[in-house]
């Protein structure tokens, strides 16, 4: 794959402005799949929940699953959407192996929500408001796995293989307005607002959200328009145009989502400046590269061929339900940043960095656990962070917010020391259990019996015989020497404050 050129980030922003569309799809954690009654989870063996009505077999005929209404409508609802009176489902025709009736049950001029808006806020406390076009009903796809080759794409594959089990599980697109204004916090923004969803979904009950696994995707679309055009249309009076946009697909971590949209940025800005044009498709995100690559030219709806789905009646909520919905909704994320600021007593800047770490919902739910607020923050923002961005992968990948509030829990009773909780949290991140069953494997557990102490002590005295008398002539700090070499024959799992204690009190026999 030749490497593309790029403008530098500052230069393209002086000359272009970036013109901003996502699509966010959420999976939604019903038992059952959109349209039949196969099992919905994920993890199962490949082509294992899947039913005839999955496959589009002859003769079969789709059952709208209610409760993904009702989840659909309490996302509606919190994205401060219209709830349609009556929405109706359509057939979007196009053909690829992981869809296998050849068409997908969506929506399309008839959404069960629109005209929303979703506050976002930046990193400085700023917010940007995003207006909502649409929020639809649909169901998901298949899965191709690509084997052979380098990239796990479908370039340069051997062959690939499709599994079913996603096929027909239930989804919510949601889809923005153009956005306009954000500028050089085009890549923050986008960021922000993936996160945003997220936490809305997440405060819903409505999905697990997990972005590794494909159950909250974004599709990130970005055009440039020069601002020299923008500036000559708008003194003659004319609507500016609008660039050729690209939509690099499935952007699956908060992470992806920022640097795919600089990316972009980049690279648009680098063709445009040469002379050359921008192609309308589809682009594919490689994070071990941190490049967009070509995929297909991007359809229009036309090509889709949509009309009204002949095998499903329309969708009628009532009032009463569309309330009792209202009713139950969660606070809406901006006073629920609030109220947890003022719970958990951190100053501004502390709780700005949880908000921009995109970490809030993890620490929230670690806290509920148990675990004191100011752990919470230090370990999700530190060493979990850390190792998440060494991985490449969002932190909530790794270890789970239970996990977590148990590792603080073992801190706190004294346990562990820092240094053997680190030992402990890569163990669970390597899968060897929960934090209590890596310390018993790995025989982590901080020493507290004296007697252990004191006989790893008397060994290093035996080593070291002048460090008693240096302490007692007031050179208090050649205890370190003792200290350090019992930390080193215990692993580190000795206290090193009582190992001290006890020095010293050797010295004043």
């Amino acid at each position: 794959m030749a490497k593309a050129e790029l403008m530098d980030y500052d230069r393209a922003l002086e000359l272009f402005e970036p013109v901003l569309g996502f699509e966010v799809h959420v999976e939604l954690n019903t038992r059952t799949k959109m349209f039949s009654d196969a099992p919905n989870f994920f993890g199962g063996e490949p082509n294992t929940n899947v039913t005839p009505v999955d496959l589009g077999l002859p003769g079969t005929l789709p059952v709208v699953n209610e409760k993904a209404i009702h989840h659909s409508i309490s996302l509606g609802l919190a994205l401060g959407c219209s709830i349609r009176p009556s929405s109706r489902f359509a057939r979007k025709n196009y053909f690829y192996p992981d869809l296998a009736k050849n068409y997908q049950i969506s929506q399309y001029d008839e959404p069960i929500a629109y005209d929303g808006n979703v506050e976002v806020e930046l990193s400085d406390g700023r917010l940007f408001q995003i207006s909502i076009e649409r929020a639809h009903m649909e169901e998901d796809a298949g899965k191709l796995t690509h084997v052979g080759g380098s990239t796990g794409r479908i370039q340069g594959a051997e062959y690939s293989l499709v599994d079913y089990n996603r096929a027909g599980v239930p989804l919510v697109e949601i889809v923005t307005n153009i956005i306009y204004g954000a500028d050089r916090d085009a890549p923050e923004l986008a960021k922000a607002y993936v996160s945003t969803i997220r936490d809305i979904v997440r405060s819903l009950g409505i999905s697990d959200a997990k972005m590794e696994r494909g159950n909250l995707r974004c599709d990130a679309n970005i055009s440039l328009r020069s601002r020299k055009s923008v500036a000559e249309a708008l003194a003659a009076g004319d609507p500016p145009p609008l660039g050729t946009r690209t939509e690099t697909k499935n952007v699956n971590s908060l992470r992806s989502v920022e640097r795919s949209i600089r990316y972009e940025i980049q690279r648009q800005a680098a063709i445009l400046d040469a002379g050359g044009t921008i192609i309308q498709e589809t682009r594919h995100w490689h994070e071990d590269t941190g490049v967009t690559s070509a995929g297909r030219p991007k359809s229009d709806a036309d090509d889709y061929r949509y009309f009204p789905e002949p095998d499903l009646l329309p969708v009628e909520p009532s009032l009463e339900l569309i309330e009792s919905l209202r009713a139950a909704l969660p606070e809406a994320p901006a006073i629920r940043r609030r109220r947890l600021r003022e719970a958990w007593g951190f100053t501004e800047l502390e709780f700005q960095d949880v908000v921009n770490s995109g970490l809030l919902v993890e620490i929230e739910e670690t806290t509920a656990a148990g675990a004191s607020p100011a752990q919470a923050r230090k370990w999700w923002t530190g060493e979990i962070a850390r190792l998440a961005n060494a991985a490449s992968v969002d932190a909530s990948s790794l270890v789970s917010s239970i996990h977590v509030s148990e590792l603080i829990g073992l801190i706190e009773a004294g346990e562990l020391t820092d240094r053997l909780a680190r030992q402990v949290l890569e163990g669970v991140v390597a899968g060897e259990g929960s934090p209590s069953e890596v310390v018993a494997s790995r025989g982590l557990a901080v020493v507290s019996d004296d007697g252990a102490l004191i006989a790893a002590i008397d060994e290093a005295l035996a080593a070291q015989p002048d460090v008693l008398e240096k302490i007692r002539d007031g050179k208090v700090q050649a205890a370190g020497a003792v200290i350090g070499a019992v930390m080193k024959a215990m692993k580190g799992t000795a206290d090193a404050a009582r190992v001290r204690e006890l020095v010293l009190e050797r010295a004043q026999q």
